[in-house]
């Protein structure tokens, strides 16, 4: 499972206390305490005390699925009550399921933070673009300078990653938005799609020296939701929320890339270093009052016509 560390949290030590509450599980489920209802209190005492290692490092959600989980609180209402003797084999079978299923989790969590702590150790930048980017930046992704726009010299690797609720509303805006944002859409999730293969990353541009200078390398990265991740109800939100995770994850700043002034305060109130990108210029200004004035304006030569057909009528009745 990919878990979700708080801002802050040092991967290293994160990996450290998920190893130590695996271990711990592992020995628990393998010691024979006297009695049944003593392992369950014992299974009881290792729920304590590994979620009190892990509270301060990963979210609440995290903490329920790795540890405190439905069957726990069921286990912990029942002390007291799974004292019987005749409940033994009962308790007995529900403390191990329970074990081996944390143990699973657990070792999960440990192989996923392993694979994206070595995958995300290279030395390169983390970008994140929301699908303002994508839609009003005024180069479409095929031809935009990365470096140019985060400012950074020309020879250093970027990895632009995509948040899959970034994917998502590209692929609505492909369906539903207006003629440029349709097209800008599409034009993004090919490149995307034709990038990746199927698999989460790929490059978009490799490393190479050209007659001025050496030309770094470009990734593309889709980053899933995490298992019974419940999304915020603002995309925006839930943008920034990954961007921030990422920047947990992978033990470094991420840079957001966005077109929208709200977004880029919000970005910046997170924690995130955020370039607000100038989207496309729409142009000078229209005079308004010439467009309001008789005669100019789509709705006024509507009414007019309105009222010459109006005119028209009246007249054909008189006569």
């Amino acid at each position: 499972m990919l878990i979700t560390p708080r801002p802050g949290t040092n991967r290293q030590n994160l990996l450290d206390t998920l190893r130590t509450v695996r271990t711990a599980a592992v020995n628990e489920r393998g010691g024979r305490p006297s009695t049944a209802y003593h392992r369950l209190l014992s299974y009881l005492e290792w729920a304590l005390r590994s979620a009190q290692q892990l509270r301060n490092q990963v979210s609440p959600e995290d903490l329920t699925a790795l540890v405190l989980s439905k069957r726990h609180d069921a286990l912990l209402d029942g002390v007291g009550h799974l004292a019987g003797s005749e409940q033994q084999r009962l308790v007995n079978l529900l403390v191990d399921q329970e074990l081996a299923e944390r143990i699973e989790t657990l070792e999960a969590a440990i192989d996923l933070l392993q694979s994206l702590m070595t995958r995300w150790d290279g030395r390169e930048w983390f970008v994140v673009a929301d699908s303002s980017f994508y839609i009003q930046n005024p180069d479409r992704l095929g031809d935009v300078d990365l470096h140019q726009v985060v400012g950074l010299p020309s020879g250093e690797h970027i990895r632009l990653l995509f948040p899959i609720a970034v994917v998502d509303e590209l692929d609505g805006l492909k369906e539903a938005g207006k003629h440029r944002a349709r097209w800008r859409a599409g034009h993004t999730l090919g490149l995307l799609d034709g990038t990746l293969k199927g698999s989460l990353s790929g490059i978009l541009r490799r490393s190479r020296l050209t007659q001025d200078e050496v030309r770094g390398e470009i990734s593309l990265e889709i980053v899933l939701d995490p298992p019974g991740h419940v999304r915020l109800p603002l995309a925006d939100d839930e943008i920034i929320d990954r961007a921030v995770a990422i920047q947990s994850l992978a033990g470094r700043p991420v840079r957001l890339l966005t077109c929208d002034t709200s977004q880029h305060t919000r970005g910046r109130a997170a924690g995130l270093q955020v370039t607000k990108v100038p989207a496309k210029d729409p142009g000078p200004e229209h005079d308004w009052e010439a467009q309001d004035r008789t005669g100019n304006g789509t709705r006024a030569k509507r009414r007019e016509r309105q009222a010459a057909d109006a005119g028209t009528l009246k007249a054909d009745g008189s006569a």
